[in-house]
């Protein structure tokens, strides 16, 4: 499948899915962080002519990642008229949230917890306005090694690009005229102070695992393997305690 037939294949699944609703969602409501899969994700949604909202949720945020945040917001609104965005700066509910839970200090959890504010904040407004939250994880992500935060940026009503590689969406991204230097960032989830990127967490790039989980005899298949083990319990479902027939 082409980058433009796979683009016109989920913008139908995001309008069935809607219409097959109870009650049809006027909104999408989408997280944008200035990398490329919240950018072709908004970008799809905005294609489908439905109301888009798009939000940047800043948490003591790196300005150059932030930067490409609003830079996306402003080319989507200049491109559709049926976008609108806004900034919804989280640095003192999270101020908060760390404070109160000072007993609890962890550090791994608060980047997360990063990542929960936000899905929480993206409910909030897709409530407010008769919304769903889509999601932006892709296929190497969210089924492959789970690098996503449970509750956070997995926590979503539809993921649209979740059966698509990374490479996938690069294509894409420059099908869709999404701006060069996010297709050129690297990849980063954006939650921590130092920046660090997916690579520097992973130990692998996007394109080495991609080659790792489709080919068994990759070179890197086993240190995929090894991560995504790590993350399984993201991807599983939630275990049920099953009573025994009495």
């Amino acid at each position: 499948m082409q980058a433009s037939e796979r683009i016109n294949y989920i913008k139908k699944w995001i309008l069935d899915y809607c219409k097959s609703m109870p009650k049809e969602a006027e909104t999408l409501v989408v997280g944008i962080s200035g990398g490329i899969d919240s950018s072709v994700t908004s970008t799809i949604c905005a294609l489908t002519g439905k109301k888009t909202i798009v939000l940047s949720m800043p948490i003591n945020q790196i300005k150059e990642q932030q930067n490409l945040s609003l830079k996306h917001e402003n080319w989507l609104k200049n491109k559709f008229k049926n976008v609108e965005s806004h900034l919804v700066n989280l640095d003192n509910v999270f101020k908060s949230f760390k404070s109160s839970l000072s007993k609890f200090n962890n550090e791994h959890g608060l980047a997360n917890s990063r990542a929960r504010l936000r899905m929480t904040t993206l409910y909030q407004v897709a409530a407010s306005n008769n919304g769903i939250v889509v999601g932006t994880g892709n296929k190497v992500e969210d089924f492959g090694v789970g690098f996503y935060t449970k509750y956070g940026d997995g926590g979503v009503d539809i993921s649209p690009i979740a059966d698509c590689t990374k490479s996938q969406v690069w294509e894409m991204g420059n099908n869709l005229g999404i701006l060069k230097e996010i297709i050129e960032a690297q990849p980063t989830d954006g939650l921590w102070d130092d920046g660090r990127t997916d690579v520097n967490q992973l130990g692998m790039s996007y394109q080495e695992l991609e080659e790792a989980m489709i080919d068994p005899s990759n070179k890197n298949h086993k240190k995929y393997l090894e991560i995504r083990k790590r993350n399984l319990h993201k991807m599983n479902s939630i275990p049920v305690c099953k009573m025994k027939d009495e």
